[in-house]
């Protein structure tokens, strides 16, 4: 038995060595190299582009512009898809040139592209490009961008700024829910941009073999078969047979790889206009500027609840920044930070809103959970004020809450139904492995020390498996067995997962297994991994696959064996009679199918099998979800946070590899704990990048790390015949609001009641002052 053992990655040999090969790492012959031209505004027009002094620079061999792109006949790029693919209502989708030639609307917008010999001629070329602009007013918050006034970035959006607005539930009962109501909890919370910031920045190679009509792609991406249609139908008009995307090694996606960049069509277009190979690499400060971001959103809430506790109703009014553009896969956090609002609760009505809105800032798309922490986020933070101000304790007000086991299937009142799960267990669980009673022991000793203590308990849920996949997996002549995934492993640990499932079902040694994935020329199709999809649709592909290769070698083993086919049975990696104690391997037979004459001859050459699975809307997806404890303490007089105490419960419905999930989920909270405490996207009024490096935009350390202690819960999921649950946006769902709720606890004795991401700790000593300046003096002590 392999599934469900914490297997170490057959991966990491090759990573731990520095033998990985990422896009950086390839060297095409003739190789160039390019560098981009980005707006130094957030919106102008374009009057003019001299070049001229650019083209005669060392090592120079093109300077291109949104002229060149248009004459070539280059497409524009549409949103990866709208909100109406999902069932919403139509939204404003843009168009996204591949380099603007008349006006950019946000920092960083790509203007023109100089080739040249090596990377550093290249960007010295750039810097000596001359572009005019004539600027233009700038907005750069979503609401204020609604305003009658503001400036409009598309003239021909009827709505103005507003792409599309998305409402779920009935405003006229929750209306009632709060005119009934003993007590109404409104908040308005912020979930600001962050970036991505992959360890890996983005890169490309562009490669155009003129003797074949042919173009290659060298990417870093989590969705090679992705990138190939957009860039082949939409941007090349080209077929998807001349286009092979090879997508190597990834350190890291989050999303912010799942969809095509403009660099990617244009080292193609580079290639085929000098000859050569062409490369781009992202610095740090480029990837910064012109990455897509994560959450940004804003969110007025109000909860009504009876006089015991129970949730009655919830409002919700949303703006999701979307930025310049609709771009990526900019509608799964839209729809899954309204769908998840209601979260592990019953709660009868629900009335959410959200709009989805341009500004001049750089575009939105997914970041790990896309749209689960935002949601999270808000019911979380209500739950603990309408505790605080019922003078419940935390877990008592959710337990009096929660959807029960007996209830499932659940459909929330946004529509997703909650195939299995048991809060009330995962909680109760929780809070005994973090020592829930121990608490006030602990507070004792820190305000002892001078310090605040506090606590919180979060539970929250997500929904994982969307869209559909394909796997296939073949035997060579010598018994190796090959599998080819449709999904994309970049850093998910998708060669051992896939092998143990593999190796299990087939009895075959994980030794005999080989791993293929991302080349399109090499995979038939596949969607690539995001939203916690991969064991569930890969795994559910795979399985069949495995049982579709069974039965074809059965029909040759019942050949082999001189018997019917009804009468071979399959099992312990051996084909067997059952009127006989006759056996055959499944290698052994394997083989016969690459013999040039015999039993072959009846059957295809080649032994291999094929599954494909759907998910959302094919089928019901999945909902992993989990609790998470979180202990801090504060300095009152620095402001500073120490997270002392972090505790997860994650029901993952069947665990394949224990240890990955760990991983998975500590790489989460770890996100989760940058966007709570540190990570924030701050543009100025004028739409400049005011945290556009490290030196202002700040990343978790291993200090800010606590001690994460997490455990697994197997409650099967009913939704695939694996029984999974994603786990690979687990951890960032819950831990935001876990940590701001816990530190709310500690602070909220000496007067603040509300706090904004990322609580720093100059924010929060600002938070204690203006407090104290209302009820007294700031001490380090609980009241």
């Amino acid at each position: 038995m392999t599934i469900g053992k914490p297997v170490l990655r057959i991966e990491d040999r090759r990573f731990l060595t520095g033998q990985g090969r990422y896009v950086d790492d390839i060297t095409l012959p003739r190789q160039c190299h390019a560098a981009m031209v980005l707006s130094p505004h957030a919106h102008a027009d374009i009057l003019s582009i001299d070049k001229s002094e650019a083209e005669t620079m060392p090592g120079v061999l093109a300077v291109l512009t949104g002229h060149d792109v248009e004459a070539d006949g280059l497409g524009k790029v549409p949103p990866f898809f709208m909100p109406e693919l999902w069932g919403g209502p139509p939204g404003y989708a843009t168009l996204r040139p591949l380099l603007i030639k008349d006006r950019v609307r946000f920092v960083g917008e790509r203007v023109a592209m100089v080739i040249a010999e090596t990377a550093d001629q290249a960007r010295a070329a750039a810097d000596a490009v001359i572009v005019d602009y004539a600027a233009r007013p700038a907005v750069v918050d979503a609401q204020a961008a609604l305003d009658p006034d503001a400036p409009v970035l598309w003239e021909d959006c009827p709505t103005g700024n507003r792409s599309v607005t998305l409402k779920f539930g009935d405003a006229q009962q929750t209306a009632e829910a709060f005119e009934a109501a003993h007590l109404v909890v409104s908040r308005s919370f912020a979930s600001p941009r962050i970036a991505p910031f992959s360890l890996e920045p983005r890169g490309c190679i562009g490669d155009f073999n003129a003797g074949e009509d042919h173009y290659t792609l060298h990417t870093s991406s989590q969705d090679p078969h992705g990138f190939r249609r957009i860039l082949a139908s939409v941007v090349l008009n080209i077929p998807e047979s001349a286009l092979r995307v090879i997508s190597p090694d990834v350190g890291g996606g989050f999303g912010l790889k799942a969809h095509m960049h403009p660099e990617d069509g244009l080292v193609l277009w580079a290639s085929r206009r000098v000859g050569r190979p062409v490369k781009w690499i992202a610095t740090r400060s480029e990837a910064m500027q012109t990455d897509t971001q994560g959450r940004g959103q804003t969110a007025h809430a109000e909860m009504a609840l009876d006089v015991s506790g129970r949730i009655l109703g919830l409002r919700v009014r949303a703006y999701h920044n979307l930025g310049a553009y609709f771009w990526g896969t900019a509608t799964p956090p839209l729809f899954f930070s309204m769908q998840l609002l209601p979260g592990t609760y019953v709660i009868p009505a629900v009335d959410l809103e959200t709009n989805a809105v341009f500004t001049n800032i750089a575009p939105l798309s997914v970041y790990r959970g896309a749209g689960r922490p935002e949601a999270a986020f808000v019911i979380e933070r209500l739950m603990d004020e309408a505790a605080s101000m019922l003078r419940l304790d935390p877990r008592e007000i959710r337990a009096r809450n929660y959807v029960l086991p007996q209830q499932m299937p659940y459909t929330n009142g946004a529509g997703l139904t909650y195939d299995s799960g048991d809060f009330p267990r995962l909680a109760s669980e929780c809070a005994e492995l973090a020592d829930w009673d121990g608490f006030a022991e602990r507070r004792a000793a820190s305000q002892q020390a001078g310090r605040l203590r506090g606590r919180s308990i979060t539970s929250y849920i997500e929904v994982a498996g969307v869209m559909n996949e394909r796997m296939e997996i073949r035997f060579d002549p010598s018994g190796t067995l090959t599998i080819i995934a449709g999904t994309h492993s970049h850093g998910q640990g998708h060669a051992t997962v896939f092998s143990q499932m593999v190796s299990e079902w087939l009895s075959l040694d994980m030794k005999d297994i080989r791993y293929v994935q991302g080349d399109t020329d090499k995979v038939l199709i596949g969607r690539g991994t995001f939203a916690a999809r991969s064991s569930m649709l890969g795994g559910t592909a795979l399985r069949k696959a495995v049982d579709d290769l069974v039965l074809k070698a059965s029909k040759m083993a019942a050949v082999l064996l001189k018997v019917e086919e009804n009468d071979v049975e399959f099992a312990d990696g051996l084909f067997r009679t059952r009127t006989s104690n006759q056996t055959m391997s499944l290698k052994d037979v394997a083989r016969f199918f690459y013999l040039p004459a015999g039993p072959v001859m009846r059957f295809s050459l080649g032994l291999y099998g094929e599954g494909t699975s759907a998910g959302k809307p094919g089928a019901q997806p999945n909902f992993p979800n989990g609790c998470q404890v979180c202990e801090v303490e504060v300095t009152p007089e620095t402001g500073e946070i120490r997270i002392d105490r972090f505790v997860c419960m994650d029901d993952v419905g069947k665990a394949l590899n224990p240890m990955i999930c760990e991983g998975q989920i500590h790489g989460g909270c770890a996100q989760g704990i940058g966007q709570a405490l540190l990570e924030e996207m701050v543009y100025d009024e004028t739409g400049q990048l005011t945290t556009g490096s490290l030196m202002d935009y700040c990343l978790p350390r291993a200090d800010h790390m606590p001690f994460i202690q997490s455990k697994l819960i197997e409650i099967p999921s009913t939704s695939n015949v694996l029984g999974v649950k994603g786990i690979g946006e687990s951890g960032t769902i819950g831990t935001p609001a876990a940590i701001v709720n816990a530190i709310l606890d500690a602070v909220r004795p000496l007067g603040v009641t509300d706090l904004q991401m990322p609580v720093t700790a100059g924010r929060l000593w600002d938070a204690l002052h203006a407090a104290a300046g209302q009820h007294g003096e700031v001490k380090g002590m609980q009241s």
